[in-house]
């Protein structure tokens, strides 16, 4: 299940450059905060409340990991590193820039520092004409209607003129165009389902997630390792091979391309770590000739992570089957992993050392992952 929560976002600026400010926060809040998946256009309006030059408006919504408190905190903190100064008075005045919540999901929060739905936006048409153009169906949760009955119902009579420049959505700079299939790889507790989730949600892919929880072989494997292991690695290599075959085969004219939290060729790197050299002959027999018309990725992505982080990890997410694991064994998968890339020049291979980075954590550590890939 997603941890991603939407909000919308309204921004206005009447100081300085205002266009140049508009473009600004929405690059701020897409590098601190989370995806942006629409931008509304651009609208110009007059001053409310007090003399001041005009506003240019917009509305953003965005997928977020970010809870309501910590959201307004990290926009507030966006106004203040554009030089926003807030004034103790509640007069209206003019600002750089200007960001506040309109939605976060259907809540309705009443607090000291945030109140949402925004209190004041059914009767702002600078903030219902930008949101109607990404959001003309969303209900308010308190009035019950939707943000083209709002527009249609608002008593406001301010003059809103769409001006004819367009924000552009930083999210668009990443292009995975050239690719129809990529695999995201790693050792144990390295990071590729979260990466791969996190990515198909932004950039719309199809996502196929190995299916190992469900392997009955797989704790009885780390009690008793010699005496499962083969038994182990069969199982993986029939349900990885109906999974892949399955999923790639099934073509999804909704998503832009594929992407996959394992690659069939760790089936060959962990088997030859966990098999008898016996064993192992016979397995990677049957897994070239399982596996021979199987399509291999355009894109083959190893997160590298240190052993001491990959402890680290595996000890945060909980798995009881997985507290024993040593690291020497951590360390024997890594060799064979790095053995494997030296042997296949023939794949496109992006390695990244993600050991001094937190991407769940820190999006701008992710962000610098997607510039990895895409560079």
């Amino acid at each position: 299940m997603s941890d991603y929560k939407k909000a919308y976002i309204a921004l206005g600026s009447n100081k300085g450059d205002k266009f140049k400010n508009l473009q600004t926060a929405i690059d701020h809040i897409y590098q601190q905060i989370g995806f942006i998946h629409k931008i509304s256009r651009v609208y110009k309006s007059a001053a409310v409340g007090f003399e001041g030059d005009f506003f240019l408006n917009a509305c953003i919504s965005l997928d977020t990991l970010l809870k309501p408190n910590a959201l307004m905190k990290s926009l507030l903190a966006i106004e203040k590193k554009m030089g926003r100064k807030r004034s103790s008075l509640k007069a209206y005045e003019s600002r750089i820039i200007d960001l506040d919540i309109i939605y976060f999901e259907d809540e309705v929060i009443n607090l000291k520092t945030l109140t949402v739905p925004h209190p004041e936006m059914h009767k702002r048409k600078f903030v219902l004409e930008p949101l109607t153009d990404i959001a003309p169906d969303l209900e308010h949760a308190l009035i019950g209607q939707t943000t083209t009955d709002l527009l249609n119902e608002c008593c406001d009579t301010a003059e809103i003129e769409p001006v004819n420049i367009w924000l552009k959505n930083p999210g668009k700079s990443y292009d995975f165009s050239q690719y129809n299939y990529i695999a995201i790889e790693g050792n144990i507790g390295a990071g590729k389902t979260s990466l791969a989730n996190r990515m198909s949600e932004e950039f719309n892919a199809k996502l196929i997630l190995e299916r190992f929880a469900d392997n009955p072989f797989l704790p009885k494997f780390y009690k008793e390792p010699q005496r499962y292991a083969f038994t182990l690695e069969m199982s993986f290599l029939a349900d990885r091979y109906q999974q892949i075959s399955d999923d790639l085969s099934q073509l999804d004219l909704f998503k832009d391309f594929i992407i996959s939290d394992y690659d069939v060729f760790k089936s060959l790197i962990f088997s030859k770590i966990t098999l008898a050299e016996d064993e192992f002959m016979l397995y990677r027999k049957l897994f070239y000739q399982v596996y021979k018309d199987i399509a291999k990725p355009d894109l083959y992505v190893y997160l590298y992570q240190n052993t001491d982080r990959l402890q680290e990890n595996i000890k945060k997410r909980g798995r009881k089957y997985e507290q024993d694991i040593q690291d020497d064994y951590l360390e024997k998968i890594n060799a064979g992993y790095l053995d494997f890339l030296k042997g296949n020049p023939q794949f496109n291979i992006k390695f990244i050392d993600i050991s001094e980075r937190d991407f769940i954590e820190k999006r701008t550590d992710y962000l610098w992952i997607l510039d990895q890939i895409c560079n």
